[in-house]
């Protein structure tokens, strides 16, 4: 039986999940929902873009009564979370009559204090604005018959354990309590034994999560070619609306000044900015006023929106988990998505602990050449061309120059130049890696120096096994390999020579801190013969 049709949930509820578009449930709302409809204390494990809203929202609301109490209390660890699940229980409840009112900090405590005593039966809040209410006297918990704890993993980090415990005191002791989390640390599973009542845990696997609806992508890239590597990715893929990683703050004002200034539609979400930013920036992701988000892993926690057909990790996270988390924000709701991954040389690692984390090896694509962008942006810049023809707007004040430029030249060479020059404005991206010059390598291959080599047990083997993991390529690739006491020479293919040198500078060789650097060309003298001893 499907779930959404279970005898205890009341009518109102079943045609508002019908009026949501909802038919098959996901695996956290399918295993969830009837056993916290039992009354039951669940602890739930999983990551954001599971439906888990609606696994413990649809029970909670089914056990609302009409009276003005606070009944039911969602902690969450964001504004923007507490926003998003005020939404989605306001459209379940939209054929109940209860009120749901989100509280957080950066809205006008005055406003919440006058709905509060209005009559609430519903709060979504985050801990310190619900403190805030609780010593003013104005939020009562003592009828409270749900306490859903919301992405305890991230409250915890942000440091929220002790207000978490706090208002957990001055709740209804009968009350059923549910507990989310995408990890379940030492202090999360302290939290549910000391406050929770003989808790029934669900938990749904990576693989459920990540599969079958997002297909994942990742593309080997220089440092020095970042943003217009990223540039030709989206040109290629072409999303609709897409979330932007980027690791720090700075980095995320950067990369959107850098995508504004090139024409794309993109704003930024990061922790400096007030909460009257955060929501108009928000507003217009939503309404597709902009295509592209980009935020910080912190400034992104929260964030639900069912139409993001991409994520783009322009940085790659640092651990496997953040990494799920990213990706569960596209490909929701039954929909198709992808998740685009831009690895730098040095990343190298951080991409193979995710895919021993997911169980499963990402595909690598090359960047898109010129010609593939070209091809795909083909029917778009017609389809502008057009309708800035079809306007007929008043352009006479290019008379002049037109006239110009047609007596010089053919209408076939000005719109050529005239296509080109808007592409290359939005797409510079050098098809040079790094010039190595004369190496003394043999043809077609880029020799370089590392500066250890017997000294710290270096062997073909290892060598071969720490360049082809560290940098992503074939081990059969790399060429000949000469072992010194205290230094190695190896040669790598001129295609991948750039990779090698920003993986492998600066870098550990078999536990070695080591320099590496294009080799000085060979005396002309010097025997060129195989090196027997590589493995």
């Amino acid at each position: 039986m499907n779930v959404f049709d279970h005898e205890a949930i009341k009518p109102q509820l079943k045609k508002a999940i019908k009026d949501m578009g909802f038919e098959e449930p996901s695996p956290i709302q399918e295993k969830a929902i009837p056993i916290v409809l039992e009354g039951n204390d669940v602890v739930g494990q999983a990551q954001t873009g599971t439906g888990k809203t609606a696994a413990f929202g649809i029970p909670l609301l089914n056990k609302i009564q009409a009276n003005s109490d606070v009944q039911a209390i969602v902690l969450t660890p964001t504004r923007e979370l507490a926003i998003q699940v005020a939404g989605e229980l306001q459209k379940l409840s939209a054929h109940m009559k209860l009120t749901t009112l989100p509280i957080y900090g950066g809205q006008s405590i005055g406003h919440q204090i006058k709905a509060l005593k209005r009559g609430v039966q519903v709060v979504i809040g985050t801990p310190g604005r619900i403190q805030d209410h609780l010593r003013r006297k104005t939020l009562k918990l003592d009828q409270v018959e749900t306490f859903v704890l919301d992405e305890a993993d991230e409250m915890l980090d942000m440091g929220f354990i002790e207000d978490i415990e706090s208002i957990l005191k001055q709740t209804n002791k009968d009350r059923q309590t549910l507990l989310f989390s995408a990890t379940m640390p030492g202090p999360i599973r302290k939290l549910s034994r000391r406050y929770m009542n003989q808790p029934k845990t669900v938990s749904i696997s990576k693989s459920e999560v990540t599969a079958p609806s997002i297909e994942q992508l990742y593309f080997k890239v220089l440092e020095r070619n970042k943003l217009e590597s990223l540039c030709r990715i989206i040109d290629r893929y072409s999303p609709e609306l897409a979330i932007i990683f980027s690791r720090t703050k700075k980095g995320v004002a950067e990369l959107t000044e850098s995508l504004q200034a090139r024409g794309y539609f993109a704003d930024g979400l990061h922790g400096d900015l007030t909460q009257s930013q955060r929501d108009a920036v928000m507003r217009k992701f939503r309404d597709s006023s902009i295509e592209f988000l980009i935020a910080t892993d912190v400034a992104a926690r929260g964030i639900d929106v069912d139409n993001v057909s991409h994520v783009i990790n322009y940085d790659i996270p640092q651990d496997p988990e953040s990494y799920v988390h990213r990706i569960g924000r596209t490909g929701r709701a039954g929909k198709t998505g992808q998740a685009l991954t831009l690895v730098t040389p040095r990343e190298m690692k951080h991409l193979r602990s995710i895919e021993q984390e997911i169980k499963m090896q990402i595909p690598t694509r090359e960047i898109p050449t010129i010609e593939e962008v070209v091809e795909k942006q083909q029917d778009a810049w017609k389809t502008q061309i057009t309708n800035v023809i079809s306007a007929k707007d008043d352009v006479s004040i290019f008379d002049d120059l037109t006239d110009e430029l047609l007596q010089e030249f053919n209408e076939r060479d000005i719109i050529q130049a005239l296509l080109s020059m808007n592409y290359q404005t939005e797409n510079n991206l050098s098809e040079e890696g790094y010039s190595f010059g004369d190496t003394g390598a043999a043809k077609g291959m880029v020799r370089f120096f590392i500066n250890v080599g017997r000294n710290v047990n270096m062997t073909p083997k290892i060598l071969i096994e720490e360049v082809a993991n560290a940098v992503g390529i074939p081990g059969k690739s790399i060429g000949r390999i000469d072992i010194f006491e205290n230094f190695t020479f190896i040669e790598v293919p001129e295609a991948v020579a750039p990779f090698v040198y920003e993986g492998l500078r600066h870098s550990r060789l078999n536990g070695a801190r080591v320099n590496l650097e294009p080799a000085k060309p060979r005396p002309k003298r010097e025997n060129r013969k195989p090196n027997p001893s590589k493995a």
